[in-house]
């Protein structure tokens, strides 16, 4: 199977998987969700720890799928905000078993247990508050911003490899060498166009000078995501942060944009006044 066909059918495929996890069920949401934080803290831990400090990752990718439980049963189902003492007991469950470990000369390395809580775990939870609006679950302004973000990557390829390739000026080339200004203002102009679409189609329940707002600042962070990443795997020498998704990678090749563009978006929605 050439690699054209490996990635459209695991494209198709994951797309799919997450148009229903947000649109079936609140359940299925949870656990699409959960999967994804602790299918991320598994990649992020393996590059940036090997086989290291084993137990306290456990219970860091253990306190990940929880935190995203806790602030889902919070948001969506009015339950006491009490549960979130469950998840402290695993934060020190994690500083304690740093302790068990026979080999501590590298104790410096638990700083990427709290990193990968706070890079992954804390923007997957509260994506809870993008798709809980007055304890009613409702995917379908999730499913905006991640077309948002995909058109955004759209953009950013197809332009960059039109106008930004031969003699282009890059963006981060220390970081990212394909990636060029053109890429940059194509994701853009084609997130913004997605964003009027959306809003035409009713999918962005907004003003239309919000929506493009909106777009813009997603973009532009979801491009800073997607550069952290690629600076993080080019800090530990590596090209994929997993292999999960044939032909495209791991969780993280595929969610870089979104962990910084979901959060951004949320933020702006709220400081409008329009969540």
């Amino acid at each position: 199977m050439n690699t054209t066909v490996k990635r459209t059918i695991s494209g198709t495929v994951f797309l799919a998987v997450m148009l229903a996890g947000l649109l079936i069920h609140p359940a299925l949401y949870a656990v699409l969700f959960v999967c994804m934080s602790c299918g991320m803290l598994v990649e992020f831990y393996r590059i940036t720890m090997g086989d290291r400090y084993k137990l306290p990752r456990i219970f860091a990718i253990l306190l990940g799928g929880l935190a995203f439980l806790a602030v889902f049963g919070i948001t969506g189902y009015g339950l006491p905000n009490k549960i979130v003492s469950i998840s402290a007991i695993f934060l020190l469950a994690i500083m304690i078993s740093t302790l068990l470990e026979k080999d501590r000369s590298d104790f410096h390395l638990t700083a990427f247990i709290y990193t990968g809580l706070l890079y992954i775990a804390l923007p997957l939870a509260l994506a809870n508050f993008v798709v809980f609006r007055g304890g009613s679950f409702n995917g379908i302004l999730m499913v905006a911003f991640f077309c948002i973000i995909w058109a955004g990557d759209v953009g950013a390829y197809c332009f960059g490899m039109l106008f930004g390739q031969k003699g282009g000026k890059k963006l981060f080339p220390s970081i990212s060498p394909n990636k060029s200004w053109a890429g940059f203002w194509g994701g853009i102009f084609l997130a913004a166009v997605a964003s009027v679409i959306l809003c035409v189609t009713g999918l962005f329940p907004f003003p239309w000078w919000h929506c493009i707002l909106l777009a813009i600042i997603m973009n532009v962070l979801g491009t800073f995501g997607d550069l952290f990443e690629s600076q993080w795997k080019r800090s530990f020498s590596v090209k994929d942060s997993g292999n999960i998704i044939p032909g495209h990678g791991g969780l993280m090749d595929r969610f870089d944009s979104a962990l910084f563009a979901i959060p951004a978006g949320f933020i702006y929605l709220a400081i409008n006044g329009l969540v």
